[in-house]
């Protein structure tokens, strides 16, 4: 492996580590799943990370022409992604995630279906493949050869196992702290997630705004 490569597998590395944050994923991961047997739990963290994995793959072998052929700017991905992320902060805040849905959760169908909704929306999506994951692909992917892309295909699944093998751990640490000291990280994190949501809502339209007031970007 050429220098040039070996530096730039370690840049994808170090910038998607980055951007999707495995550890910083596992506590949503604990709120939403709250409630689910093991079994289901990790049915949803197998879904989720193909999910993440299936639309990062997407996009690097797409690059910019998806946001092309239907006009979607990354910003807006981004403005998405924060009210989508304020609202589940929200609910995170408030404790009643998981409560809410399992009350009404009295059949097998009712639960399947709500495994196979988190595992989409939003934990492969806006979580673990957000919009600066996303962003991320599409920067590293310009005008690269294909010895370059295999390398970075090769660093986005080492990075999706290890995000997969911190939500398979996230439930024995779920068990060892028990409902309340669960409730407390839950409302914890949940402020995270909304401040988390706010940053990428303006990150999103702080270049949109100036770019209509035509001001330069600072």
């Amino acid at each position: 492996m050429s220098p040039s490569l070996m530096e730039f597998g370690v840049l994808c590395l170090t910038s998607l580590f980055t951007m999707i944050n495995p550890i910083s994923i596992a506590p949503v991961f604990l709120s939403l799943t709250n409630g689910l047997k093991s079994d289901r739990r990790r049915q949803v963290a197998d879904k989720a990370i193909l999910t993440a994995l299936a639309i990062l793959m997407f996009f690097a072998l797409t690059g910019s022409v998806i946001f092309d052929v239907f006009g979607i700017s990354v910003n807006g991905l981004r403005i998405v992604g924060g009210i989508l992320f304020f609202g589940m902060g929200y609910e995170m805040v408030q404790a009643r995630q998981s409560r809410t849905q399992f009350d009404k959760a009295e059949e097998l169908e009712t639960i399947d279906a709500y495994s196979q909704d988190i595992a989409l929306t939003p934990l492969g999506i806006p979580l673990v493949c957000g919009p600066g994951a996303i962003a991320t692909v599409l920067i590293l992917i310009q005008e690269k050869t294909w010895d370059y892309m295999l390398l970075l295909f090769a660093c986005i699944c080492v990075v999706m196992l290890v995000t997969w093998i911190t939500l398979l751990f996230a439930g024995p640490l779920m068990n060892r702290l028990g409902e309340g000291g669960t409730k407390v990280l839950t409302r914890v994190m949940g402020l995270i997630v909304m401040v988390i949501a706010v940053e990428y809502f303006f990150a999103g339209l702080s270049p949109i705004v100036r770019n209509m007031l035509d001001l330069p970007l600072i």
